[in-house]
Formats: structure tokens, sequence, C-alpha cells
């Protein structure tokens, strides 16, 4: 058996690391964290048998609630859980033919069922690939050819959309109750009820290099791609979530999940993660701020996996808005830049909460640091945390490739074991991404401090170049949430002939407000460099954002230059 950093390259300390996890001589950055699971050895071990061997044992598992569907309140113990995922393997293999290697398209908004075929679908020696439900028909479609999906699992109101893509699909849910007597569709639920758990052992031939998932990257700064990730991958992100559990002392919590499970995050956490905690997860279908609120106060929720987007409205509500958040002790943070002044303000407001960010990619399997001490955390707003179990780390200075220690900005090259095998299909992208040896090359410019703790400035394709000098968008965005009428802002560039570039912010206003431009643009001159300054507002009623809550800045670009086109 080795353990989480034995598996990544034999860490131990190095003599010439500063604080034991900066070595000068090598410019590396290592984890400062002793792991406390071990991965398997065996190679032949699918990742739904390694979840599944999580679970707490028979006697607890047939009373342990793992899902609860926060609308109706049905409740899914992990004796059910395991029941319904092997049953669909059982299922999908002997009555629909599905063999070792194919590949199963999953489109639908989280449910309590989306857990069992996550599940189901591994257990049955095939491939995962999610998709957006808000992804168009076409999307879907080239997503379906791109990944060669041979079934689609899909929510009744998306089936429409893997039919028209010409794939053989079946319902997540029944679309007619048993009740009636009238057949319907074919559905995973049916497949669950009718299959038999005891007829779906593991499928002979996986091993842990074995392809288990297919994610698409949110496509933010270019086309989406294919994200590879193998059932080694899959297992030590599961094992991770269990070591972010124990740390932070989070494995007994009641976690909410609206976070989309079709996203690496959301996958990581509800759907394999927290299973294998033997946690409870409260679903919501999507985030809706006033049902998370409810959700909170109705089912004693105390941790939320969330997005910096939720805990700005967290942070403007303030003291939870008139529900009941007693319960409430931790949240979570991730997917996208958290402001250090957003970080500071919630804190200020719920002091009986720990908040923690993380940094992660669907190409590192979503995780790569946490902030595993809430205290050191609250000292350092900002900050993404540590490297977790496992990982090692490179600053390297963008033009030139040199290395440089704490302070030094460059982009960060991660490697662990969760780090991608690659981009499906595309050999020039896995080339542009990956640096050899191990080395993913994550497009962001980050720095770390003398301890360890990673600090994210932007991505590198999003930088505005004025006169030769690079603005970060995030940090006149992070500036631009200070402000007491200011809801939300994206930075984006804006052609300028003089200084190639100048920032631009659109921004939501709070309700009521009278805010002009060029309030906005003196609130932000007063308080950065001249370059760095804002030469154009546009008020918007929501800024565009991805399910995980990034800002889809190439929405806004396309807006801009049609408004432009327009006044030509």
């Amino acid at each position: 058996m080795a353990t989480l950093e034995e598996d990544a390259n034999q860490h131990h300390p190095d003599p010439d690391s500063q604080n034991g996890n900066y070595c000068p001589r090598t410019g590396i950055y290592r984890s400062p964290h002793r792991p406390c699971h071990q991965l398997p050895a065996n190679p032949a071990l699918d990742a739904a048998s390694f979840v599944l061997s999580q679970f707490p044992p028979p006697h607890l598992a047939e009373i342990k609630i793992a899902l609860v569907d926060a609308a109706t309140g049905r409740r899914v113990t992990f004796s059910d859980l395991r029941r319904s995922a092997l049953a669909l393997a059982a299922t999908l293999r002997h009555a629909l033919g599905i063999q070792k290697g194919d590949v199963v398209l999953l489109l639908s908004p989280n449910s309590i069922l989306y857990p069992a075929i996550v599940l189901g679908v591994l257990s049955a020696g095939a491939v995962v690939t999610t998709a957006n439900p808000l992804n168009t028909a076409a999307e879907v479609a080239k997503q379906a050819r791109d990944s060669g999906a041979k079934l689609a699992i899909a929510a009744p109101e998306e089936a429409h959309k893997t039919t028209a893509a010409g794939v053989p699909t079946i319902l997540t849910t029944r679309s007619v109750p048993v009740e009636s007597g009238v057949g319907g569709p074919l559905s995973a639920e049916d497949l669950m009820e009718a299959g038999d758990p005891e007829a779906a052992p593991p499928v002979a031939g996986v091993v842990q290099s074995d392809v288990a998932v297919v994610l698409y990257s949110s496509g933010t700064t270019g086309a989406s791609k294919g994200v590879v990730l193998t059932h080694a991958n899959v297992i030590a992100m599961v094992a991770l979530v269990r070591w972010t559990a124990e740390a932070t002392g989070a494995a007994e919590d009641v976690h909410l999940g609206f976070v989309p499970m079709f996203h690496v995050y959301g996958l990581g956490f509800f759907a394999l993660g927290l299973p294998a905690v033997g946690a409870t997860t409260v679903v919501m279908p999507r985030f809706d701020f006033r049902l998370m609120m409810q959700a909170v106060e109705k089912h004693g929720v105390s941790n939320i996996p969330a997005v910096p987007p939720v805990v700005l409205a967290m942070t403007k509500a303030g003291k939870g808005g008139g529900w009941d958040l007693s319960a409430l002790r931790r949240v979570g943070t991730g997917a996208a830049p958290l402001g250090a002044d957003v970080g500071r303000e919630f804190r200020r407001r719920y002091p009986w909460v720990e908040l923690r960010e993380g940094y992660g990619l669907t190409e590192s399997a979503g995780a790569a640091t946490f902030s595993a001490v809430a205290e050191e955390a609250k000292g350092r707003p900002g900050a993404v945390g540590q490297l977790l179990p496992g990982f090692e780390g490179r600053v390297v200075e963008v033009g030139t490739g040199k290395g440089v220690g704490p302070g030094g900005v460059g982009e960060l090259w991660l490697r662990g074991p969760t780090v991608m095998r690659g981009y499906l299909g595309n050999d020039e992208a896995t080339a542009d991404a990956m640096a050899g040896d191990g080395w993913l090359k994550t497009g962001d410019l980050v720095y770390f401090d003398q301890d360890g703790y990673l600090y994210v400035v932007d991505r590198i394709k999003e930088l505005i170049k004025v006169k030769g000098f690079q603005v970060a968008p995030a940090e006149l965005e992070a500036l631009l949430l200070t402000h007491p009428h200011i809801l939300d802002a994206a930075v984006i560039p804006l052609q300028d002939e003089e200084a190639g570039q100048v920032p631009m912010a659109y921004v939501v206003r709070s309700p009521n407000s009278k805010l002009t431009s060029e309030e906005v643009m003196q609130f932000v001159a007063t308080q950065v460099a001249p370059y760095k300054k804002v030469k154009q507002v546009a008020f918007i009623e929501a800024i565009p954002r991805s399910t995980a809550g990034k800002i889809l800045r190439k929405q806004l670009v396309a807006q801009n230059h049609q408004a432009i086109s327009s006044k030509m």
C-alpha cells in the first residue's frame, strides 16, 4: 500500500527546503501535510469498488442517511445507495449490453439518483462523461460525438437533446407513475429496482490505469476539451476528500449539495467523495439563494461546499438574512477566486462559521490546495490553502520559464496523484498542458508565501495588457465588490489605440441604487495605480457565470463587441 505522498514522487522532507515545503535547489514546493489515508496498491481496482468499500458497515449502512432530497425530504440510506448502484450496473451490462470501456453520457441536474447512476456506470466497467443540462442540443451532440457515447442517461426534460444527437437514451427517473398502469420510457430508476445487485461483481479487466471519467472543461477561455481521468485519479480524488473531511472534523457534518454534480467539484464531493466519507448530503437540483437558506434551516445543514458567488451573496445578506443558520459550522469555496475583502467581511458577519478556501482544476480532478487549518486561513485573506497531500508545485515566471521562490509571481505547475492523463483525442492540447515528468501547466498566475499558502492572481490568458503592464481582472473585481452599492462585477479588456487595452467593468447595482459610471470609475481610480484605472463602465442585470461560479468573460467581450458594432 502506498501513501498519498509516496504515490506522488516519494515525497520526503528535503534538507534544503524552507519550512519543510520549498526547496530552493529544485524550485519545488511540497505539501506540508502528512496523509492519513493510503492509496490501494492493487492495480486491478476500479473507482466504484473503492468508493463502495468505504461505506459504513452493513449494520450502520441500513440506517445511516447518505442523501436527502431538499425539496421532498425523500431519504436514501447507504444500503439503498449501494443496492441501487450495483443493480443498475447489472442491468446495464446484462440487459443493455454495456461493455468495459463503453462511454455513458449523463445529462441531468443534481438529484438523489445521481450518485447511484455514476457508481452504477463505473461498476459496469463503463466510462462516465457528464454534461451540463444548460448546454444546447448542438453542444450535447458535440460532446456525445467527441466522447464516443454509446448510451445516454438523461433527465426527462433533457432527453430530447441526447435523442436528437442519435444516442440511445434512457431516462434518469420515471416519466409515468407506476400506479398509473401505463408504461413509459425505460429509466435508470426502473433498472435500479429491477436489477439484481448480486449479479454485478467487479468487471474483469478494469485496472487503475483505465479511463473512468471524461469531464469537459468549461471552456471559459477557449474551446471545451474532454479531460481524461483514470480510475487511479478518481480513487486519489476520493481519498483526498476523506482526508479533508477528517482534517477539518467534517466527517459527521450534514452537507448541502447544490454545486452541479456534472462539474468536477460536485462530482468529487457529492457523487463520490462524501458517500465514501459516510457523510450525509442534502441535495438541491440547482442553486437558489432563498431555497439554500431554507434548506440550511430545515435540515440542520452544518457544511456548505460552495463557490464565490454564494459566499458573496451570504455576505451581502448578512447574518443569514433572517434565516436560522445556527447549525452551520463550515463553508468551503473553490472553482473561482474569492476576493480577500469578501472573505474578510464574511468572517466578520458569520464569526461562528469556518470559511476555508481551496483550489483545483478539472485537469487535476478538482484537487490541489486546501485550507485545512481554519485559524491560519482566517489570518491569510485571499489564500487558497496549502498543497494537499501528495502534491508538488512549481511557480514558473511567464516569458522566461524560470522557477521562482516564495513571493515570486508566475504560472503554477502541479504534479500529483489526481493530475489527468490528458485531453481526449487532442494530442496537441495535451502537449501544451503537460510539461513532461507529470507536471501540469495550470495557466494560472500565482504565488506562494513563506508558509506554502497559495494565492491566485488570475488566469494568464485573461490578464489585460495596458501599455506593457499586466492588470489582473480579479484584483479590480475584488475591489469593486467592496462598494456598498455593487452586488457583482466583472472586468474585461477594452481595445484602446494608445494603450492597447484598458479595463472595462460590468457592474450589477444593488436594488434602487443610483450609482453612476463616473462614480464607479472614481471609486477605483482612488485606490489603484493609474494604469489599472477602469476606463468604461456598463451596468448589467447579472454577470454571466459558469455553474461553478467562473465569470464567462468571453460572453461579455462578445456582448461588448456587438454593442460597438451596432453603433458603427
